[in-house]
């Protein structure tokens, strides 16, 4: 079955491995519509080999650059859009599949505005559903959109529910690598810094997501989006470290049986399933090798280590709002270290600061979020 697909976020890590997955598949993929925040010289490439009708550049101070001017007349029969306003107009092309690569709350808008216009949302946001998940769940309802997870960790669970009755269901585990310093004594780690915190022992992601991976933060996100993917409680929601990140999720039954789920440490794989689902495809990219890795471990999350992963679970069990204004601190803190205005282990300390001054709101609109996450940054940047 031959199917149309738009990339948000085409030069991000999520955009060039999905890419990679369409290279694969020769004639089954068309890529209609790219975009990108401010990369034009990758976005050309991919311009040049996957030959897109339409493209957005959602930074404003990108599109007005000389470069991109220069872009848009060498591709004069492409419609380009500009802004994060611009993501929404990609969409409304229409499409079989949105791949939602963007990293932040800024994927928000434009990916509940493309519901109306798409098929199928293979989603690897996490903020998405940690801001509003339920819009998000009814809207999809709504519109009758597939939703398929691209997340390693939520793309494991989602093969391992498949066809399986939830009454059967004990609880789900997520695993996590443990991040860059894991291995550091807890008392360093206010020393630890940009470049330590950016050295993933096991993926090869973006800065935001690694330094949320370095504090657990990520692995925190997950839980709540699995919340709302998965329809679990909290309690039924367990992290495990596994620093070989060979297993990306489990699923324990009511008699007791574990189930795994193993790829190598590669997105190309959950972006494949989520691309060709519920077709199972030959891959190219490799196999898991157990003697070759010889052993795998698993360790609970030291909570002196990881004390964003409390803070996520308290967010997700309160609701309203509070996962809204966890998000959004969580970016202004991780912005702030990458900047090297604040130590690693202040990114948590502003985010614990900011839930606890926050007024929760229950059962927000749209509106109530935007302004939680707007208010919550604001309070971060103060505590920065």
């Amino acid at each position: 079955m031959h199917s149309s697909v738009i990339i948000f976020g085409s030069t991000g890590s999520i955009g060039i491995s999905t890419l990679k997955v369409i290279r694969q598949f020769g004639n089954r993929f068309t890529v209609k519509g790219l975009s990108c925040h401010k990369n034009l010289a990758l976005l050309k490439e991919q311009i040049l080999e996957f030959n897109p009708q339409f493209v957005a550049v959602s930074d404003e101070a990108t599109c007005a650059s000389k470069e991109y001017k220069t872009l848009k007349e060498e591709f004069g029969s492409i419609v380009f859009y500009e802004g994060l306003d611009g993501l929404s107009q990609l969409s409304a092309n229409g499409a079989d599949i949105l791949v939602v690569g963007i990293v932040g709350a800024a994927a928000l808008k434009p990916t509940l505005e493309a519901l109306p216009h798409i098929k199928r949302i293979a989603i690897a946001n996490k903020e998405t559903l940690v801001m509003a998940g339920d819009i998000f769940l009814n809207l999809l309802h709504r519109y009758n959109v597939e939703l398929l997870p691209v997340d390693s960790e939520h793309c494991a669970i989602f093969t391992l529910l498949d066809g399986k009755n939830k009454i059967s269901v004990k609880r789900l585990i997520l695993t996590a690598s443990g991040g860059s310093v894991r291995h550091k004594p807890v008392e360093l780690l206010d020393a630890v810094t940009v470049e330590e915190a950016l050295m993933h022992p096991t993926w090869d992601m973006g800065k935001k997501i690694t330094i949320d991976s370095a504090t657990l933060m990520n692995k925190g996100l997950e839980v709540i989006e699995a919340h709302y993917l998965f329809e679990m409680p909290y309690e039924s929601i367990d992290v495990i470290i596994h620093p070989e990140s060979i297993i990306h999720g489990m699923v324990e039954l009511v008699d007791g049986t574990l189930l795994a789920h193993m790829s190598i440490t590669d997105m190309v794989y959950p972006i494949g399933r989520a691309l060709t689902y519920p077709e199972i495809c030959s891959s190219e990219f490799g196999n898991v090798d157990l003697t070759a890795i010889g052993a795998l471990h698993f360790v609970k999350p030291d909570t002196k280590r990881y004390p964003a992963l409390a803070l996520c679970y308290e967010a997700g069990r309160q609701g309203g709002t509070m996962p809204a204004v966890l998000n959004a601190a969580n970016e202004v803190a991780v912005n702030a270290f990458l900047q090297k205005k604040i130590s690693f282990t202040k990114i948590v300390w502003v985010v614990e600061k900011v839930l606890g001054k926050h007024t929760r709101v229950d059962n927000p609109d749209l509106a109530a979020i935007f302004d939680a996450d707007a208010e919550a940054r604001q309070l971060a940047l103060t505590c920065i």
